[in-house]
């Protein structure tokens, strides 16, 4: 069988990005059963409500994360709401520790993806945004969508 490789987005947390200002990325991998992997492949998962945990013995969790069973799985399947460990180095564990013990900071997670084959999520050190912050932000957007769509007139105008 030809090895997998390149990337493809399974699911984007679109609403993380809307409710906080992130600061860092990180790539880390995750530990999963085989059914979790095959509904994965199938496109099938939510990040809505999930968050980044870490236990006292230095170990990073992704909880909350919705994996739905897999279709054509046996009484083996997995748990859909399960905690899943996040496999990153110690040193950017602890380095995310400390920093997310700083006040208004989390941890997210921002998207899960396949690379060359194996299940990936991205994370990040995030800071929660206020009310007004998240009014501006899609005031922002809704002026950059106007202002292109002046010039996209304009061109067409113009010839």
């Amino acid at each position: 069988m030809a090895k997998e490789t390149g990337t493809k987005i399974i699911v984007q947390n679109k609403k993380a990005r809307h409710d906080y200002a992130i600061e860092d990325h990180y790539e880390a991998g995750l530990s999963l059963t085989g059914t979790e992997v095959k509904s994965l492949r199938e496109g099938r998962a939510s990040l809505s409500e999930a968050f980044v945990s870490i236990d006292r013995r230095g170990e990073m969790w992704l909880e909350g994360a919705n994996i739905p069973e897999y279709l054509n799985g046996t009484w083996n399947n997995h748990a859909p709401k399960r905690r899943r460990k996040l496999l990153l180095h110690a040193r950017e564990i602890v380095k995310l520790a400390r920093q997310s013990e700083a006040k208004g900071y989390t941890i997210i997670p921002i998207s899960l993806y396949f690379k060359d084959g194996r299940v990936k999520a991205e994370i990040a050190l995030a800071r929660g945004k206020k009310e007004f912050d998240k009014r501006q932000a899609l005031r922002e957007e809704q002026d950059k969508r106007e202002a292109l769509r002046i010039m996209r007139y304009r061109n067409m105008r113009a010839r």
